[in-house]
């Protein structure tokens, strides 16, 4: 019978696949009975160190079967754990492991400075000490002795099962809480409750590469559903493509837009054999419909373009069936209501801000009720993005609601002069900035990625974004470039297009 408790139902398919591989590291092949052990070994590690429900897990791992082992057994055990992706700047670090740890588990991959006058450690790349959390070495955990019994969650519903950070592209990082319960109520280890955009791709993901962090909320579901689905999470770190496609025989991935650009123009430049790939889940920024057309062009039908944030999980995925330009039709299990200004639904085919609500949704963000309050209303998380329903249900985004320029004391959205920019023939990807104007008060400043062998003549895009949205939205200064700057999370930076300071 499924426990219902999370993460029961994912111990049983690791229970389920038995003797069938569930994860490849290299030449190392783990059965899910394997998995399953790891899993029991670690819990009791943890269980031994006094680790159990309320307390702060920092998960600090490399892509490793004992990492992925190692989050699973983190919520048997019922903590509310907290993923630390590569790359975090120091003063980010410190402050996340203060804040939100009880102790921080780490692996080979770690570095770990202790400070000799304060006897704190500092993890990662970090130079200054971190006071707070103890460590627990992974390996440590590993060689706990395996109790051989079934492991029992410990999560309660209502507790906070894990913390993830936004990308911090609109602002500061906020943690998303995410109950017991709305992990227990995430699709991707029932496929029963699989809408069927997840049971199309689910279908595919039976080699799925896993990089960079699992515990990326991202990364970590796609491998529930491919374990889910009888596959095997395959490590291809670092994600070098199209080679990491071919060398593990690779289905499926995650991948940014702009990496998805660079495999596009390599697969043109010389082509290389893809046979394998079936899934290219285009996750982190919206899809340029240029380059969409031209991937699925040069990649056959294999592009998924997923929408959702973290505060939600996926709301909704365009499949390669999908029409380029937008983000497919929501599953029936979310909800998506497009408001006007005034906080009233407006009618299909009409932009506004989307509020949406998903089975799995977090509930508020960690230690921060302002903010809270602001972006979970009645239920419904208020996205902050723009875009409107068509009349045949698709979603279609048109920016964000806080990414304007103010033009002559007019707010003008950024999201619709790119995609006017973006539209034509030499451009392959946009991004708009407001920048100070000694005479409007604010000017459109726009950054434009050429299609390859190909030059964009400016008075041409200028002439396209006013007959296409006015005079006031025409970029006083067009800036060619080769691709745009990003954040650590892999998302295009526009702060870095004029010399602001990075999103964390």
């Amino acid at each position: 019978m499924a426990r219902e408790a999370y993460p029961g139902v994912v111990l049983d398919l690791l229970a389920a696949a038995g003797d069938r591989p569930v994860f490849e590291h290299g030449a190392r092949v783990v059965t899910g009975s394997a998995m399953l052990g790891l899993v029991r070994r670690i819990a009791a590690g943890l269980r031994g160190a006094g680790i159990g429900p309320g307390d702060g897990l920092a998960m600090m791992l490399g892509v490793t079967p004992e990492a992925f082992a190692a989050i699973m057994a983190s919520h048997v055990v019922g903590a509310r754990v907290c993923g630390i992706r590569p790359g975090l700047p120091d003063e980010r670090l410190r402050h996340l492991l203060r804040r939100d740890a009880t102790a921080v588990v780490t692996d080979a991959t770690t570095t770990v400075v202790t400070d000799a006058t304060t006897g704190t450690e500092a993890t990662g790349a970090t130079t200054g000490p971190v006071a707070g959390p103890r460590r627990l070495a992974l390996a440590d955990l590993v060689s706990t002795p395996d109790p051989g019994d079934d492991p029992k969650p410990a999560g309660r519903p209502h507790d906070v099962a894990r913390l993830v950070y936004t990308s911090g592209s609109t602002g500061r990082p906020k943690a998303c809480a995410q109950t017991y319960a709305g992990m227990a109520a995430a699709w991707a280890a029932r496929p029963a409750a699989w809408p069927p955009v997840v049971r199309d791709l689910a279908a595919r993901l039976g080699r799925y590469l896993v990089f960079g962090s699992l515990s990326s909320q991202v990364m970590i579901e796609y491998g529930v559903l491919a374990l889910a689905a009888g596959g095997a999470m395959v490590v291809a770190d670092p994600p070098d493509l199209p080679g990491a496609i071919v060398r593990h025989r690779g289905s499926g991935l995650v991948i940014t837009v702009p990496r998805l650009r660079r495999l596009v123009a390599a697969q043109r430049a010389d082509p290389v054999d893809l046979g394998c790939l079936r899934a290219l889940m285009v996750s982190g920024s919206p899809l340029p419909a240029g380059l969409h057309r031209e991937a699925l062009d040069v990649l056959g039908p294999v592009v998924f373009h997923g929408y959702g944030q973290t505060e939600t999980g996926m709301i909704s995925m365009a499949t390669p069936a999908d029409p380029p330009g937008s983000v497919g039709t929501p599953p029936a299990a979310v909800d998506v209501v497009v408001r006007g200004p005034d906080g009233a639904p407006v009618p299909v085919g009409v932009d506004g801000e989307l509020y949406v609500r998903t089975p799995a949704q977090a509930v508020g963000y960690w230690a921060d009720p302002a903010e809270t309050a602001e972006v979970f209303v009645d239920g419904w998380v208020r996205t902050r993005d723009l875009g409107h329903l068509d009349p045949a249900g698709r979603l279609h985004l048109v920016g964000r609601a806080r990414d304007v320029v103010i033009v002559n004391a007019n707010l003008h959205y950024a999201g619709p002069i790119e995609r006017a920019l973006a539209s034509h023939p030499d451009v392959a990807e946009a991004y708009v900035v407001a920048v100070p104007d000694a005479d409007t008060g604010e000017a459109v400043h726009a950054f434009v990625v050429p299609v390859a062998g190909r030059t964009p003549a400016h008075d041409a895009l200028r002439e396209l974004v006013a007959r296409r949205l006015g005079a006031a939205c025409v970029p006083a200064r067009i800036t060619e470039i080769a691709e745009p700057p990003l954040a650590p999370s892999g998302k295009p930076d526009k702060r870095l297009l004029t010399g602001g300071e990075p999103s964390a």
